[in-house]
Formats: structure tokens, sequence, C-alpha cells
């Protein structure tokens, strides 16, 4: 039975406090969420299980753990199990390829399999007692071998490589000349074939497109053992993980169940909590009323009693540990804008768009139409040209055929992924009001509908979080009266609470708002209308990430049930012979063949039905119903004339 459990833990970095009082528990095949803000000391948490996070050492201060965290308790069981940690890109000696990293992870298969390969020549060589101990080395090395998933390598290589799209080509690169987003890849598939009975994993669907977190959430569900995931992906919380622990004021809280589950948990017990504070308020204002009362019948009637009975209620008041009022609703940003004017109803168009970069072909006669008011997601793999179009778009790049452009009295605003200031020294007042007239004061009132209040405003820009860098960012640009709103991947690197609270404050915007992003569960609260990049072209589907993946299924079973039928279309059906003797045998067959060309139709229908807004799709099935409804017109002909 594997077992983790964390009492307790509290950890310093230097003089600091980092973690108070942090406790968990995990079983086999538990997989828990550690939830809180940046900084809150999540990582942290990972590292110390790992055993690389940095001990203190003081004078005199007697240092009794091997894990580098300063009191508390840390079990696990078994004594041999194995952990592993995502960690930040170790450095490699120069010349590996992304094939040798990934064959690191079988380590200790090839140290057994050279000791089975030694113990070969060893047998080879002696007889008698001596062979039969080496045979016996030899049997135990071979089970170890097997139970340590040797004849299984190919396997798990090849499973690995499938899911996060290593193909031939990308397994001979050199490691040191890939992108931080690809080596951080990589490393994640070493320790997914290592396959360590607690697995812990930083962000790990950072970097991968949709595909690659699908299949990484599919493999994470069939985990046996523990995985403890940090992670900023509610979406990606609520398909894998069966408990979370939220980690706040320093101190951890765990809930059963995903992510959404923890939600609802913690606002009941926010209103239990409150419930709480008014009763004890009550209580309170009950006492001091009664000690109030009690002094002014003492002074009254000279009676020494009720002033000791006002000083015992007074003692009881001053020992009750007072509940602190829970906080329901947080500070958000009110936009509060005059509402820009609006723009035509063609926004954003494209026509017959192709773009290329060399041999790379990226859209092909791509068309697209965003109309004013439209929410649309833009989604597809890394490297399909998602980032190029908002380029395209926005003039940056330009077109190899075809055109793309904003519609007329469109007032754009563009929030990119990586957001800069020109000088990371000014101070945030200064940085907004540098291209504005705008005195401080209207400033300051200004930038507290961005949640920047009293002293906030003076902090450098150097020193912001991500999410204040996107609140100062939408402050500058909103300033000026927008109705179109682009966002490139708004929610990389922000903490939970700070998405949310970006996308209340979109909400609040009238325009048109027009993002890339694979945060899929951003995309189902913003989206109308999801825009696919396939096959080099753009593929419209209404509604949010759900409705899209909805419609994709009912595609695939629609396409999957139609290759089944395929053998039956091979079926070779003989001409009508006007014999009695084949005659009936002819018949059959033309039945055969109507039933299942009635079948196609019905088939291609319901295809139809499911593409019902992706026009180049549903001509080419259209042509298709048109021959197959010819056909079946002509069998039915033929099979009417063999009754005669």
């Amino acid at each position: 039975m594997l077992e983790l459990k964390l009492n307790g833990i509290k950890k310093y970095m230097e003089a600091t406090l980092v973690l108070e009082d942090v406790s968990l528990e995990a079983y086999d095949g538990d997989r828990l969420g550690i939830v809180g803000v940046n900084g809150s000391g999540k990582s942290t948490i990972l590292k110390v299980l790992a055993g690389i996070e940095p001990m203190n050492y003081y004078p005199g201060y007697p240092q009794t753990t091997s894990y580098g965290y300063d009191e508390g308790l840390i079990h696990v069981l078994p004594r041999d199990t194995t952990i592993a940690y995502l960690e930040q890109v170790p450095a490699y000696p120069r010349g590996l390829k992304v094939i040798d990293i990934l064959n690191l992870a079988f380590e200790e298969i090839d140290r057994i399999e050279k000791q089975m390969r030694d113990q070969e020549e060893t047998m080879k060589k002696v007889e008698g007692i001596a062979l039969e101990k080496a045979l016996n080395k030899y049997s135990s090395l071979v089970q170890l071998y097997e139970v340590k998933g040797g004849y299984e390598r190919d396997e798990k290589l090849s499973k690995v490589c499938t899911g996060l799209k290593f193909d031939e080509s990308f397994l001979e690169r050199e490691f040191d000349y890939l992108s931080g987003g690809e080596k951080t890849t990589v490393i994640l598939g070493k320790l997914l074939i290592h396959n360590p009975n607690i697995l812990l994993l930083d962000e790990p669907t950072n970097h991968l497109d949709m595909d690659s977190i699908e299949w990484l959430e599919s493999y994470l569900r069939n985990y046996k053992g523990i995985v403890l995931i940090v992670s900023h992906d509610r979406y990606f919380l609520d398909h894998v993980a069966t408990k979370i622990v939220e980690i706040e004021d320093m101190r951890s809280t765990s809930y059963k169940g995903n992510y959404s589950s923890f939600v609802e948990q913690k606002e009941e017990n926010l209103r239990i909590q409150l419930e709480q504070y008014r009763e004890q308020q009550k209580k309170i204002n009950t006492m001091e009323k009664q000690v109030k009362d009690l002094r002014d019948w003492a002074i009254r009637a000279d009676n020494n009693k009720f002033f000791r009975r006002a000083a015992s209620i007074q003692k009881r008041l001053a020992k009750m540990e007072r509940l602190d009022k829970p906080v329901l609703e947080r500070k958000n940003i009110h936009l509060n804008m005059s509402e820009a004017e609006r723009s035509g109803k063609e926004t954003i168009k494209a026509t017959a768009l192709t773009k290329s970069y060399g041999d790379r072909l990226l859209f092909s006669d791509a068309e697209v139409m965003v109309h004013f008011g439209e929410r649309v997601g833009l989604i597809g793999p890394n490297g399909s040209g998602k980032t190029t179009f908002l380029k395209m778009l926005l003039g940056e790049e330009q077109t190899d055929k075809g055109k793309i452009e904003l519609g007329a009295n469109v007032k754009v605003a563009y929030l990119p992924q990586k957001i800069t200031f020109p000088n990371e020294e000014k101070m945030l007042i200064d940085v907004f009001r540098e291209d504005i007239s705008i005195v401080e004061g209207k400033a300051r009132e200004y930038l507290s509908k961005f949640m920047f209040f009293q002293s906030s405003v003076f902090k450098k820009v150097k020193h912001l979080s991500g999410g204040e860098r996107i609140r100062l960012k939408l402050a500058m640009l909103l300033y000026d009266e927008v109705n179109l709103l682009i966002l490139d991947e708004p929610t990389n690197h922000l903490d939970i609470d700070s998405i949310e609270t970006l996308e209340e404050a979109l909400e609040e915007f009238q325009g048109t708002i027009f993002f890339i992003s694979h945060d899929r569960y951003f995309i189902n609260k913003m989206s109308s209308r999801i825009i696919a990049v396939e096959d080099y072209s753009l593929r419209s589907y209404l509604g949010n990430y759900d409705d899209y993946r909805y419609e994709k299924e009912k595609v695939k079973q629609v396409q999957e049930s139609r290759e089944q039928l395929v053998p039956e279309k091979k079926k070779q059906v003989k001409p009508v012979k006007t014999t009695d003797k084949k005659q009936t045998i002819d018949q059959q067959q033309l039945l055969e063949k109507i039933e299942f060309l009635e079948k196609e139709l019905v088939a291609i229908e319901e295809a139809m039905d499911a593409v019902q807004t992706d026009y180049t799709e549903l001509n080419k099935l259209h042509n298709q119903k048109v021959e197959l409804s010819k056909e079946l017109e002509e069998a039915s002909d033929l099979w009417l004339t063999s009754m005669d």
C-alpha cells in the first residue's frame, strides 16, 4: 500500500517563514491538485518532497530532517518508494539528442541489462557449483529486469513519444538547441517514462498544446501511483484531480473531489464561517452590554458585587478566541467605461488567406468572419499559425495571398502574451501617464478601477506580478475607448485568483473579444464561438470549448461508423443476368447494395448536421450525397427492372 503523509510542515527561506502548517494525505491512485496564489509556497512543497529544497542551518539548532523543512513530519511507505519531480531544465553534456535524454529514464534498466550480459559471459566459463550459483544470480537479474519494466521499454517510449508528439525528426534534434518550452516537455516525457511511485508535477501543462494536454490527462487518470500537481489550469484539475489542497496564509486545507467541487465546498465553508462569525459577534455585543450595565448598576447602588460580575464577564471576553470575518467578495476590476463608438458589423474578415514560411504551409485559402460583439477563441496545435494570424491581423506580417482586415470604425487594443514596459524602473502611475494628458488625482481615481489603491500606484513596474502587469496594461489600453480587444494567451503565468479577476473584468467589456488561449476553462467562460486551425484553414464552431469537443467527437463517431461500412462498399455487384438460375442471387446483391447506399446517405446527413457552420466541409459532404443519391437511384431502377 503506497502512502504519503505530511503533518504540520513548517519551512523557512533563510529568515522568512514560507510555510507554517501544511498537512496532506495521499494513497495509491490519488491525484492531488495544489492551488493557491503565486508565492504561497505551492512549489516549495514539491521541492521539499523531492528532497531538493536546501536545508536551513542555524548555530546550535539541531537539524533532524533530511527533506529540507524545519518542523513537522513526512511519512512515506514503503521505504523504497521512488519520487520524481518535474524539475527546472537541468544541465546535460553538450551534444545529447532528445532521444538520448529520454533514454536516461532507462539508466537502471540499462545497468541491470549490462549485469545480465556480464553474467552470461561468466556462465560460459564456469561449471558445476559455480555455474549453478551463476545461474541463480542470472535468474534474479532477469526477474529484476522484468519487474523494472525492461521488456516494456520500447512500448513505454513509443507511448510517451506519441502522446507528446515527439516525431523522428524531433527525437534527433540536439537538446541544447530546443526552446525553453520544448526542453520542459522533453523533461516531462523523461519523467513519465521513468514512472516513479510518486510523481511531482509543477505546472505540467505549460508549453503543451491541447491534444498533448488531453493525452496527459488520460495518462495521469490511469497512473497507478500518487500524483501531486501544482497547476493554475482549472480544466486540467477538473479532469485529473481527486483531491484539492489549497495553500492560503501559509496553511493548507484539503477538499475531496476536483477543482469545481473544491470551489463549491469552499463557498459553503465560507458561508458557515460567516454564520459562526455573526453568532459570535452577537454574543460579544451581548456580553459587552452586560459589562456596561453591571458597571452602571454598581456605581448607582454602590455595590461591589456588580463590579465583580462585570469583571468576570470581561475576563471571559478577553479569553475568547475571536473569529475573523470571512471575505466573501474580493475586490475586483470595475471598468465602468463609457461605451466606445460601435464598429461595423464585420469586425475581422479574412478572405482567401494564404501564408507559408519556406516549405511550411500555415494557411491555404482560409476564410473567417468575426462580427461585432462576438467573443471568439482561436485554437490549434502549437506551430499551427495562431500567433502568425494575429501578426497579419495587426499588420506586423504580410499575407502571401488573400487579405485579412479590420472592419469599419474598429478601435483595437492588443494585449500581448509577454507584457513589458519601456522603462521598468518607473513607477506604475508614471508609466500610465507617460503618453496621456491626465492629472495625478484623476489618474489615481482611474487606476483604482483596476485595483491599484493608495501607495500601490507608486510601485516600480519591475516589481509588479504577472496579474498586476496585465491590469496595468488593460488600464492603459482601455483609457482610450476601444471596441475590439485582441488577447494572446492572457492567462499564462497567472494564478487562479488573477485569472478569475481578469475573466470578471472582461465580462463587463461591451465590444468584440478575439483571443488565443490554451486555457480551456477560460475558453469555456469567455467564448461564444471557437475558430480552430485545421487542415490549413479556419473552421468555425458555435459555443465554447465543451461544445467544440462535442461536435468534434460527433463527427469522429460518424466517420468511424462510415469506415466500418467501407468494406461492404467494396463488394462487387455483378450485372443482372436474365437467366432464371442466377436471378435470385443478383436481386439479393442489388438489395444489399441499396441498403448500404441508404446507410451511407444517413451517415452523411448526420455528418452535415454536425458541421452546420463549416461551409467547406458541408460542401464536400453535399457533393458526396449527390453522387450517392444518383448511385442509389440507378441501383433501385435496376432492382425494379430485375423484378419484371
